[in-house]
């Protein structure tokens, strides 16, 4: 299954068809954009393995700047995003794929160096290199899901601290 409600939360165990969802898109995504797009990234909890996540793939666009970024908006509503104003991260333009019924795809589009690039990947490898970590990260999705199926925004809230506490972890490391 891939997809969820907007606004809607449920984490599902881990599927292995994440990954090659993830690399159709990604493909995709650099097929209509060609050099436009520096890089695609796999990030969210459906890239590390084993992590129980919502069923929705989050990918990660590199672009050279935002103001250029924008023009790639007509492209990808013709592909199935939605643009998704969200004034509360200004380095990233964010688009969200299917019918609000069911969202399958989050795509950011930001700068490399940018806080958002950067706290996206520290995250996610360290995630993937830190299995009790990935454990304790899952056990709160799984018991905040349970406490919040039908508030996104608490859902997310309530995971802030982790992953704060997770990022200063791995600036450490670096």
């Amino acid at each position: 299954m891939l997809g969820l409600e907007r606004g809607k939360v449920l984490v599902v165990p881990y599927r292995p068809g994440w990954k090659s969802a993830f690399r159709r898109e990604a493909a995709l995504l650099r097929s209509t954009f060609g050099g436009a797009v520096l890089g695609v990234e796999h990030i969210g909890s459906t890239a590390v393995e084993g992590m129980a996540a919502k069923p929705i793939i989050d990918l990660m666009c590199a672009v050279a700047g935002l103001d250029e970024a924008r023009a790639f908006r007509p492209r990808l509503e013709a592909l199935g995003y939605e643009y998704r104003p969200d004034e509360t991260v200004p380095d990233r333009l964010f688009f969200a794929k299917g019918p609000r019924s069911r969202r399958t795809h989050h795509l950011s589009l930001s700068e490399p160096g940018s806080r958002f690039y950067e706290e996206k990947l520290l995250f996610r490898d360290y995630l993937r290199a830190h299995a009790s970590a990935a454990e304790e990260y899952r056990r709160l999705k799984e018991e905040l899901a349970g406490r919040y199926a039908a508030d996104r925004a608490s859902y997310t809230e309530g995971k802030r601290a982790f992953v704060e506490g997770i990022l200063a972890l791995a600036r450490a490391e670096t």
